[in-house]
């Protein structure tokens, strides 16, 4: 089957976003070039978007910033918007309080993506970061595979190297709601992970037991009787994906996601507000409107010696593979 591309639209300064829709089996995708965004995802059978997103090419880089986008070059949070590099000390712009969030204004989810290779139930999108792009250091080359596996399965491979040592954290950052309603509050959340990072003006503490905390999720529990949440999961080991999460709306429709990573950031949508831009429903999504599940390594680690690193090395390959498969009932 041929790749579908077409133009999505154009940004205010200019640069044209292209859309890359996939299909197969029961699902259907659409990818956008701007931030390797998934843009929409639908299932057979179910009359309406099971992610956030916008017709507007505007949204994305406004009030929809990160929405479904591939984050980075290093996800999350820094600390303080420095890290030692190489044994040097780098510093960088900070975009939320003291802190560097998702790479800040240079992260890749504000690039034009070049559309590497596509068919009609995938497509692989790169960029190229010169050395220093973002104040990080090295010629990075970072991918994004999306692949529709039937009947009901999407995947995504992030990949990167570079040719000097580096920070790499990649995470993809889509928003879900299975429901199509305005809130996540029929849904109920699992999360196999017996310990969570507890955070201190947003940022993240030591790993702590989630035993006997309100934020052991072990179990399946309802959305609504959740603390507020944006928190990084601690998962076990794997070198291949192995099911996380899993997520059920009330009108049916469950999604289980699988993945290698060794962390798990949940954030509740608290502060979600697309005004002025309509959601894919036709209104501006509000508070809750979606949960945010992000497969990545742990954030802020390099100010924390104890976590996995996030150094990528010359002649290393930065790797990391989620699945997203859905159900209906």
């Amino acid at each position: 089957m041929s790749a579908d591309i077409r133009e999505f639209g154009k940004l205010a300064d200019g640069r044209v976003v292209r859309a890359i829709t996939l299909r197969a089996g029961e699902l259907s995708a659409r990818i956008l070039t701007l931030g390797a965004t998934l843009q929409d995802l639908r299932l057979a059978g179910t009359p309406w978007p099971l992610v956030l997103g916008s017709e507007l090419p505007g949204a994305y880089t406004s009030s929809l910033n990160w929405c479904g986008a591939v984050v980075g070059p290093v996800a999350n949070r820094i600390g303080g918007a420095r890290a030692r590099i190489d044994g040097r000390d780098h510093r960088f712009t900070p975009n939320e309080g003291p802190n560097l969030l998702h790479s800040g204004d240079d992260g890749i989810s504000g690039l034009i993506w070049e559309v590497a290779e596509a068919a009609g139930d995938a497509v692989t999108l790169q960029c190229d970061l010169a050395h220093g792009f973002g104040g990080f250091p090295g010629h990075r080359i970072i991918r994004a595979t999306y692949r529709i596996a039937p009947p009901a399965t999407l995947e995504i491979t992030l990949s990167a190297h570079s040719d000097h040592e580096t920070l790499m954290n990649l995470a993809h950052h889509p928003y879900w709601n299975l429901d199509g309603t305005g809130t996540t509050s029929g849904h109920s959340l699992s999360v196999a992970a017996g310990r969570v990072l507890p955070t201190r003006e947003s940022l993240p503490l030591g790993p702590v037991p989630v035993e006997g905390t309100p934020y052991d999720l072990r179990q399946a529990r309802a959305l609504p009787d959740l603390p507020p949440l944006d928190h990084n999961y601690c998962l076990d080991a794997a070198d291949t994906p192995r099911p996380v999460a899993r997520l059920t709306g009330e009108r049916g429709v469950t999604l289980v996601l699988e993945t290698d990573a060794p962390g798990l950031q949940v954030y509740d949508g608290r502060a979600l507000d697309s005004t002025p831009y309509p959601g894919l429903m036709g209104q501006p999504y509000k508070a809750h409107a979606g949960l945010a599940l992000e497969p990545q390594l742990w954030p802020d680690a390099p100010n924390h010696p104890d976590f996995p690193s996030i150094a990528l090395r010359p002649g290393q390959e930065w790797r990391q593979k989620t699945r997203y498969t859905l159900s209906r009932a």
